[in-house]
């Protein structure tokens, strides 16, 4: 029966404490981390001793033990990796959980026998994520929190990948992986384990046009980006039909009886499904009540497995400060399971005859990782004739059968006396010592590995023949490719767009001022022509997957996420290329867009949204016609999904990987060069000295950089919608405002086309100024993200830009408020 399947609890361990507490109540595996590179950088994370230690426990009971390695690394990191993973590969770590692509690829070459896991931290969303990661050497999937149980099962339908998901604990608002808040506001990143929870505070949502004082949520429901804990025990049944194998507990910050009581009751559950299947499953109340008692945010939900969104997943209200504890269940799994000993039943035989040496045999079984019987045999002193009194079964059962504090107790001893013997309690104890050592040391040598081959850093041999690089100076890091580790596919090599004739560089043009704007200009229909200064048919643009070879530092592309702003850049001649997003264009639009970028001597390329799911899917297949019939130059795409997506619709459309494609190091550089990327756009939370190696490796591959120089960093997307949260879902495309504790207002835009919203930072990046530091790091392409300006303050920061970085003109901010991002600063 499908229902007999075997599925895990996963239980979170933050402490060492923790993980003995969850082994306890019946954990199949823990997730924990060591003391760097995890995404709780505040739990009390072992350090390396500790670690080991715990690697060690769960395989003398038989469980699994997975490391968080899942922040995003910088470069000077990367060269600490091999040393820090290598000791808990030897002691039989069973799997890694990562984030950083490029870290996975390292591992996958040094580390060739341990599982990788994909963390949710990557935010896949489908099957064409899946399928990249299964590519990239991923053993396991952990889902975007946000994902149906039919995605699911497509995921698991269609890719031959584990599938782990969250089934209990604390949802984040956005997409993991794509939280910039807490960063942005404190320097705190969730992407490197710091994350300061923004999200649980008090907001006004407020609209355009609304009474001044008058937001969208009454007072008493402030906290509108405040989930509800998850809680998914009636749904254990449909998880296990979806095809989840790993169910996932979240919470590494909660306390040892926390994560005792909360597995313990999922333990009991699962075994019941799967017992009884789901015509026999049922709930109990007062199980419910228990997980209440044990932490309660304003009560539980089931999540998005079966809805997109709702109001009834928000908390709305702040989290009660005090509320009365139930010291009766605290005292038991306190007594149960955090203070309790674990042990494993063994069998024993010991056997005395005089004139021979004693013996123990021992075993054990259900502990090794195939699932075999542990023996061992020990000898000891040899027993003499008794004077006296000699020994008796009973008495050697008594002192043979004291295990201490070993992981280990006799279920059964079978005693083999052969005359009237003696042998000295010492002698009878240091057998047994023996041989308990030698079980442990027998069950954990069947999980342990020797040093993996090939070496630190050892790398794929071959490079794509649509990225072609110069070659590396020999060092350590390039050494030859462990031999066990399978190749990464490459994208077949794919024509480069046609150049697209550009306006002629305008180096000696009078500057524009900045203040005047430009309202009295009409309004320019998309699909009409603008007119532009006459094409430079001798000085053709490069194009989006060959590096600049231009004379002038920099090309400018504009990103427009609304027609009003593409008008406007459309217009400026000092506009190279143009970003038109998908969500705010209608698709029958897009032809007559980029025949007007094309008459412009522009390029055009069409931006993706940052979540490729199931409306997604729907909509460029409805729309796959003007995809195919537009004549896009390029696309970016801003997630794993869209890689693989764009590779099996559109293969000849080169893609420009966005920022929260995160690249932040070299090791990410040259797997995204082997996956076919045309351009490379600079994350948004490393600052400039530790962008420097990137660009540098970016050279060195041939690729292009591309930095954004201006606009709103987008600090959330999320499947929830404040609009529908407050008052409702209208379906239609709006922007609404969120005003903080401190009175800073955050744009918010609900993309209904693909049902997600974006929250963007109260000011908007802005590196004029900075002009000599972003030239130094080289980037072919600088962008102007344009995302809630109108057409006039769209035109006047175009201009200030092309004069302060194409003309080397100081010039005036083109805003009030502005942000440098972490291009000084970034991130710990």
């Amino acid at each position: 029966m499908e229902h007999k399947k075997k599925l895990e609890v996963l239980a979170p361990a933050g402490s060492f404490e923790s993980m003995k507490a969850a082994v306890a109540a019946g954990a199949d595996a823990v997730y924990m981390g060591g003391s760097r590179f995890g995404a709780r950088a505040y739990a009390d994370n072992p350090d390396e001793h500790g670690l080991l230690e715990a690697i060690d426990y769960v395989h003398l009971h038989g469980r699994r033990l997975y490391m968080t390695v899942n922040t995003l690394f910088k470069e000077e990191e990367m060269g600490e990796l091999y040393q820090y993973l290598l000791p808990y590969y030897r002691e039989g770590l069973d799997a890694v959980i990562v984030q950083d692509l490029g870290a996975m690829d390292f591992m996958r070459r040094n580390f060739p026998e341990i599982d990788l896991h994909a963390s949710t931290q990557m935010t896949i969303t489908g099957v064409n994520g899946a399928r990249l990661l299964k590519e990239l050497g991923a053993s396991r999937v952990v889902t975007a929190r946000e994902l149906s149980l039919d995605e699911i099962r497509r995921i698991r339908d269609q890719v031959d990948v584990e599938i782990e998901s969250f089934v209990h604990g604390a949802l984040c608002y956005c997409y993991s992986g794509q939280c910039l808040m807490s960063s942005l506001i404190g320097g705190r990143s969730g992407n490197r384990g710091r994350c300061a929870q923004p999200c649980r505070l008090p907001y006004e949502a407020r609209e355009n046009g609304r009474k001044p004082g008058e937001p969208l949520n009454r007072k008493q429901e402030r906290n509108v980006m405040s989930l509800k804990d998850l809680c998914t025990l009636d749904l254990i049944p449909d998880l296990a039909a979806a095809g989840i194998y790993s169910l996932k507990i979240e919470g590494r910050m909660k306390s040892p009886r926390y994560t005792a009581g909360v597995v313990s009751i999922y333990r009991k559950y699962v075994d019941r499904f799967l017992e009884y299947g789901p015509d026999g499953y049922f709930v109990e109340p007062e199980d419910k009540k228990v997980l209440s008692d044990l932490f309660d945010r304003g009560g539980f939900t089931s999540g998005y497995y079966k809805q997109h969104n709702g109001r009834d997943m928000v908390a709305l209200k702040e989290k009660p400060a005090f509320r009365e504890g139930n010291q009766k269940l605290f005292d038991y799994l306190d007594k149960t399971y955090v203070e309790a000993e674990l042990k494993e039943s063994i069998n024993g035989r010991a056997v005395l005859e005089e004139g021979k040496p004693s013996e123990l045999e021992l075993s054990l079984a259900g502990v090794c990782p195939d699932g075999s019987l542990a023996q061992v045999r020990v000898e000891g002193q040899m027993p003499q004739k008794a004077q006296n009194q000699p020994l008796t079964e009973d008495k050697i059962l008594k002192q043979m059968g004291k295990t201490g504090n070993t992981p280990f107790a006799f279920a059964n001893l079978e005693v083999e006396l052969k005359g009237n013997l003696f042998m000295p309690v010492q002698a009878q104890n240091e057998l047994r010592r023996a041989g308990l050592e030698a079980l442990e040391q027998a069950v954990l040598d069947q999980w342990r590995r020797p040093v993996p081959s090939g070496g630190c850093g050892a790398s794929d041999a071959f490079i794509a023949p649509n990225a072609p690089a110069a070659p590396p100076a020999p060092t350590e890091s390039t050494a030859s490719a462990a031999p066990t580790a399978p190749a990464i596919p490459t994208v077949p090599a794919v024509p480069t767009a046609p150049a697209i004739p550009t306006a002629p560089a305008v180096p000696t043009a009078p500057a524009v001022p900045i203040a005047p704007a430009v309202p009295t200009a009409p309004a320019v229909p998309i699909a009409s022509a603008i007119p532009t200064a006459p094409a430079a048919p001798t000085a053709p643009q490069p194009s989006v997957a060959s590096p600049s070879t231009s004379p002038t530092p920099f090309r400018l592309y504009v990103s427009a996420e609304e027609p009003e702003q593409f008008e406007a850049a459309v217009r400026e001649a000092d506009v190279a290329g143009i970003y038109l997003d998908a969500a705010g264009f209608a698709p029958e639009r897009w032809p007559d867009a980029v025949q007007s970028c094309h008459r412009a001597g522009k390029q055009c390329l069409l931006a993706l949204p940052h979540i490729y799911r199931s409306h997604a899917e729907a909509f460029f297949k409805k729309n796959g016609k003007w995809l195919r019939e537009a004549g896009f130059d390029g696309v970016l795409v801003r997630s794993p999904e869209e890689v693989m997506w764009l590779r099996e619709i559109k293969p000849e459309l080169r893609p420009v990987f966005d920022a929260s494609v995160y690249c932040w190091n070299r090791e990410t550089v040259r797997l995204f060069a082997r996956l076919g990327a045309g351009r490379l756009t600079m994350p948004w939370e490393l600052n400039s000295r530790e962008l420097e190696p990137v660009m540098e490796e970016l050279h060195r591959e041939g690729l292009d950089g591309e930095l954004v120089v201006y606009g709103r960093i987008p600090m959330m997307v999320s499947a929830q919608c404040i609009r529908r949260t407050t008052t409702g879902c209208v379906k239609k495309r709006e922007v609404l405002t969120l005003k903080d504790r401190t009175g800073a207002l955050l744009p918010v835009k609900n993309h209904c086309a693909f049902c997600y919203n974006t929250i963007y930072n109260a000011s908007p990046l802005s590196l004029l100024g900075l002009e000599s530091a972003v030239r130094r790091l080289g980037p072919a392409v600088i962008r102007l993200n344009f995302t809630t300006e109108n057409q006039e303050e769209t035109a006047r920061t175009i201009r200030a830009f092309a004069d302060g970085f194409l003309r080397g003109q100081e010039v005036l901010q083109p805003c009030r408020d502005f942000t440098r991002g972490h291009f000084k600063r970034g991130v710990q």
